[in-house]
Formats: structure tokens, C-alpha cells, sequence
């Protein structure tokens, strides 16, 4: 399949432009065009909340996506380096008119497939340099670290349900039904009545 990808910012565009730039690219490579996603959003939006992370999804080997240049893609560098990343790993390809761009099985893509591995590493270190120093830094200024005391408990899931959680309890006289009829897990129950007086219940 052979996908033509046409973005524009703003709905005061027209897409016009880019379908006929890539109309006389397809005419003069014989390519022919099966499927044509538009759409009118930021470039700055991430590609996954976009059509064209839909067309990523389901493109496939040696599938073509065709647009006018690069920054149809993305609008800053680690962005369209991550599109690209995929559509190697899908084995598609990309070409872009203006950039004169190929990403296909050649000693260029993979130097780009090295260059793009080596960006997504450095860019996980770097995170998770700068996540130890906030904690670092948090930690120092004597704030508590973590989830807080039984937030995945009574103080989170049960809030203000306790007094419905123990008259349950007690008409059904069974965990089990209660967590179905009040649609929490029985952990959470049992987390509950670890705190609370004895009840008359059966676990089973």
C-alpha cells in the first residue's frame, strides 16, 4: 500500500499544495497512491493522537508513506526521529518530496536506525538522571517519598463507601459478593477490615 500524508497547522491552509506536489512526485517514481490521510492539527501534537499514528499502526513491509517534507511528520527532531524509528522497524518506507528524503533498506537507513538508537537511549538516561535528582532533591527538603498510607485502600478505592462496604458485610455475611455487588477487589476489602473491628463475614 502506498499512503499519501498531508498535515497542515491551521484550517486557514489548504492542502491542496502538498496532494498536488505529491500527485507530480507519484506521476514522475510510477507510484500510485491507494489510500490519502489529511488532517489539520499541530505538528507539536504527539503523532499517537494524530491520524497519522493511526497509519502507523497498520502500515506494514515495504508499505510507502509519501509527504512533502520531514516537518509534515513532527515539528521538533526526537519526535520525527520516533516516527521514523517505527516505520524501520515495520520495514516502511518513507519519502518526502522537498527533503528529497528515502527511508528504505540502504547502509543510510540503518547509519539512521544506529543514530535513532543511540538518541532513545541517551534520552532514557537523561530522564532518568534528572528523575534521581528531583527525588534527591525532594528528599532533602525533608518531603515523604512514595504512596502515601493506605491510598490504594480505604483512603483511595473506599472513601466516603465504608458505612455502604460494612451494611453489605453484614446483609450478605460474604466477602465475594460484596466486592461483585459494590465492584471493588476482595484485597481491598480484606485491606479494610484489617483496621476495623471483627465482623460476622465469610471469606469464602
Amino acid at each position: 500500500m502506498n499512503y499519501g500524508y498531508i498535515r497542515v497547522s491551521s484550517d486557514k491552509q489548504t492542502v491542496e499544495n502538498q496532494r498536488f506536489e505529491i500527485n507530480r512526485f507519484c506521476r514522475t517514481n510510477n507510484i500510485k497512491i491507494d489510500d490519502w490521510i489529511e488532517e489539520t492539527i499541530s505538528g507539536t501534537k504527539n503523532y499517537s493522537s494524530r491520524q497519522l499514528g493511526t497509519l502507523l499502526k497498520k502500515v506494514h513491509k515495504d508499505d510507502i508513506i509519501v509527504c512533502s517534507e520531514l516537518s509534515r511528520l513532527g515539528r521538533n527532531l526526537f519526535m520525527i526521529m520516533e516516527i521514523l524509528n517505527i516505520c524501520m522497524t515495520k520495514e516502511c518506507r518513507v519519502w518526502t518530496i522537498k527533503d528529497n528524503y528515502r527511508l528504505g533498506d540502504d547502509i543510510q537507513s540503518k547509519v539512521l536506525a544506529f543514530a535513532f538508537g543511540l538518541s532513545a537511549e541517551i534520552e532514557r538516561q537523561l530522564i532518568s538522571q534528572r528523575t534521581k535528582e528531583a527525588l534527591r532533591r525532594l528528599k532533602a527538603e525533608g518531603k515523604k517519598l512514595g504512596r502515601p498510607k493506605g491510598a490504594r485502600g480505604k483512603d483511595n478505592i473506599l472513601k466516603g463507601r465504608e458505612e455502604q462496604l460494612i451494611g453489605t458485610l453484614r446483609r450478605t455475611g460474604n466477602i465475594n459478593l460484596t466486592a461483585r455487588k459494590l465492584h471493588i477487589s476482595r484485597s481491598t476489602i480484606y485491606r479494610y477490615l484489617k483496621e476495623q473491628p471483627p465482623l460476622c463475614v465469610k471469606r469464602d
